[in-house]
């Protein structure tokens, strides 16, 4: 729903009517929309860590990490264009609610933990922003980078 509506759009009344459950039963459970906010976007990052986890696991050394992080981008992250929206709607609406700051802080730790794997901790952290960063383009862009160019970013930050 979020997705759909945004951040902005979206309200206990209309959250029960598309679950088709009564309102009293989302006001019962959730003390606030920003609860239902955080729990949503809390969801929706533990999603996207688990990917980075499952991508980077699978990497037996420093090059297939490398090539997990590209794969990650161009597939995963890149993939479904509701996710985008998620998480561009996260990061505008952490940038003012502080709950929602540390979800988006818990994220990157999960994100850097990850790609620590492979990648000492200074590495890890500049390529999570540059992840970041092609993400936030490509949802914004009407010129998306291709996937090569995405390939040639990584691979030239990693040089």
């Amino acid at each position: 729903m979020i997705a759909e509506r945004g951040v902005a759009g979206t309200t206990h009344r209309e959250i029960a009517r598309v679950a088709d459950v009564p309102l009293g039963s989302m006001t019962y459970h959730f003390t606030s929309l920003d609860e239902v906010l955080a729990e949503a976007f809390t969801r929706h990052a533990d999603a996207v860590a688990r990917v980075f986890d499952e991508r980077l696991s699978a990497a037996a050394d420093r090059d297939a990490a490398v090539e997990a992080v590209i794969a990650l981008v161009s597939d995963d992250l890149l993939g479904a264009q509701d996710d985008l929206v998620l998480s561009v709607e996260l990061y505008a609406a952490a940038a003012r609610n502080p709950a929602l700051r540390a979800v988006t802080q818990a994220w990157m730790a999960r994100s850097r933990q990850a790609l620590e794997r492979h990648f000492d901790a200074t590495t890890a952290r500049e390529l999570d922003a540059l992840i970041e960063g092609l993400v936030l383009h490509s949802a914004l862009s009407t010129d998306p980078m291709t996937p090569e160019q995405i390939r040639h970013a990584i691979h030239r930050y990693l040089r």
